[in-house]
């Protein structure tokens, strides 16, 4: 499929755990443009998994915006002010190499990641990336040590180039893009070596409640291009107000019936949790089978 992408995978496996330690599920939520609501993702897949009993680890890899981590820090001061006991996962916060010289400074945050990816594997169910919209280090290094890759796109051809090209007269896809092309060397290289596959989930994201053309040569592109490059679709989230409400307070869906929240439940926001229910049971997560969801 991907001839000269010039990616470089790590040399040596990352994150190791000692023999006979059951290692955490790696679930990275990436793509390289922003705006998709990978944070948004993150967030409530993490709280879901916590409300079904599992401990989940969590990273946020842009360093700079750090819009999931500055939602977990919402979620924090939320439960302080209120008293609240709210389900919260646990975070390492990762920093920049401040090296000036590019190869001791890749060398130093490649060590800062195997180590907070070592350390969130032997204490966690799942651990949960939320990784940049951009090319950088630490997404790349993410991606190789993933088990499953969620990658969130919104309803339009802008998102649909992060995948590949698309013909503009006959919407034909076309080539993959490079982050295809990342995603598959990283695949080639764990099936190689850890002899083991990345799932890679694709979920058609913010997605309008009214029906198009667009929306809908979209779609028709999307399982033409899963069936190309191996990714499987799932369903996404419907666009809601109430994520963009939720973020300065730090909740999701799922605590909005929880003493303190100030946020009114309605019908919108039962058939919201179900978009939640539905993007899990896609996903089929080890250690989930047969459980109950409990919301």
């Amino acid at each position: 499929m991907v001839q000269g992408s010039g990616f470089r995978l790590p040399s040596r496996p990352l994150g190791r755990v000692r023999d006979g330690v059951k290692a955490a599920h790696v679930i990275v939520v990436g793509n390289e443009k922003g705006g998709a609501g990978k944070s948004t993702v993150a967030m409530h897949l993490a709280v879901a998994l916590m409300r079904m009993g599992k401990t989940v680890g969590a990273m946020d890899l842009d360093v700079r915006q750090r819009t999931f981590g500055r939602y977990l820090s919402n979620r924090n001061n939320w439960c302080e002010k209120h008293g609240l006991s709210l389900p919260r996962p646990e975070e390492i916060i990762l920093a920049p190499s401040v090296l000036r010289d590019l190869d001791l400074a890749e060398a130093e945050e490649t060590e800062r990641f195997s180590d907070a990816l070592s350390d969130l594997r032997t204490r966690c169910d799942f651990i949960i990336i939320d990784a940049p919209g951009a090319d950088t280090l630490y997404s790349r290094l993410a991606h190789s040590c993933a088990d499953t890759v969620i990658t969130p796109v919104n309803d339009s051809f802008i998102d649909f180039d992060l995948l590949a090209e698309i013909d503009p007269e006959t919407f034909q896809v076309g080539k993959p893009s490079l982050y295809s092309e990342m995603l598959w060397e990283c695949r080639k290289q764990k099936a190689a070596t850890q002899k083991r596959s990345i799932d890679w989930v694709v979920m058609r994201n913010r997605i309008s409640m009214l029906d198009a053309r667009n929306k809908r040569r979209v779609g028709e592109g999307l399982k033409m291009l899963s069936q190309r490059i191996g990714f499987r679709l799932a369903p996404g989230f419907a666009e809601r107000v109430i994520y963009r409400e939720l973020f300065p307070l730090g909740l999701t869906l799922l605590d909005l019936t929880e003493n303190g929240s100030t946020v009114t439940f309605t019908m919108s926001h039962v058939a919201a949790r179900q978009e939640l229910r539905d993007l899990l049971i896609v996903l089929k997560l080890p250690g989930l089978e047969g459980e109950t969801i409990p919301f």
